[in-house]
Parts: C-alpha cells; structure tokens; sequence
C-alpha cells in the first residue's frame, strides 16, 4: 500500500503511474477536495480540515510493508517507527538512521524563522519543482516499493 499526503503534493501523477505499473493500492490523504481519476486500486480520502488530522489518519494506519510517501518531517517519524518507509517528494528516503538529523534540522529551522519573523518576508519559499527532481523522485520510489515488498514478504 502506498499512502500520499496529499495536501501540495507534487509527484501525484508518478506515484499513481508506478502504483499502476505494480498493481499497487493508493490512498491519496487530503483535507480538502482534488481532482483524481477513477480508479479501483486508488482511494481518495478527505479528512476534516484541522492540524496533522491527514497524518494521523496516515500514521494510524502505515505498517511495516507501506510507503508513505510525504514533505512531513513528523509524519515521516511516526511511520518510520511503526516500520514503514517514507519517502519525501524529492526522493529522500527517511529511515531510523537519518530520522534524528531531520528532525533537528526542522526543529532548528523552526526557530529561526521565529527568532526573525521578518526573514519569512524575503524567503521565496522552496525553489520550483524540477524534471530532475520528478525523475529523482521515481528512482526513490521503486527503489522503496521493492524495499517495502521484501519487507511485506518477510513479515509474513
């Protein structure tokens, strides 16, 4: 199972077009209405609007065997603890060796945000999303399916 948070999500399309490939169920989380093609392996799953309301629905239900597939440093932790793989839109795979580091770099970049809330006004924000980050991105994520299907087999 594949799960997607949704929400600015920018590699939608390449992760229904290997989840297809695969045969492989998606659940697309989101708290508000998108546009997504019918499909019976994809699940389209709004939840109420409110803070982490998608990444609990996600962190509840990703086990050992998923990927998750999110820009969420947090989500990324809760569902690497329970054993499942997470992957950022970029490609970056998330595990328990790297979950630390991440964390502190967020926190860290956090509090400088808010040490000088003037900086927000001159940051652009993220720099545009680049074919060689989708391409990176679909390297990362079949690399991580395979991962989490020997993970699966192995469970069982």
């Amino acid at each position: 199972m594949i799960y997607v948070d949704a929400d600015a999500c920018p590699v939608k399309d390449e992760v229904l077009r290997v989840a297809a490939r695969r045969g492989l169920k998606v659940a697309m989380v989101a708290n508000r209405w998108f546009r997504l093609e019918s499909d019976p392996l994809v699940e389209r799953v709004i939840v109420p609007e409110g803070p982490d309301v998608a990444d609990d629905w996600i962190a509840e239900r990703a086990v050992s065997g998923d990927v998750v597939i999110t820009a969420d440093i947090p989500l990324a932790a809760r569902v690497v603890s329970a054993g499942a793989l997470a992957l950022g839109p970029t490609g970056r795979l998330f595990t328990a060796d790297n979950m630390g580091m991440a964390l502190a770099v967020r926190d860290l970049g956090t509090q400088l945000r808010e040490a000088d809330p003037l900086s927000l006004q001159t940051g652009g924000g993220p720099r545009p999303f680049s074919p060689a980050d989708r391409s990176r991105f679909l390297q990362a994520l079949e690399s991580a399916v395979r991962r989490a299907e020997r993970l699966a087999s192995s469970s069982q």
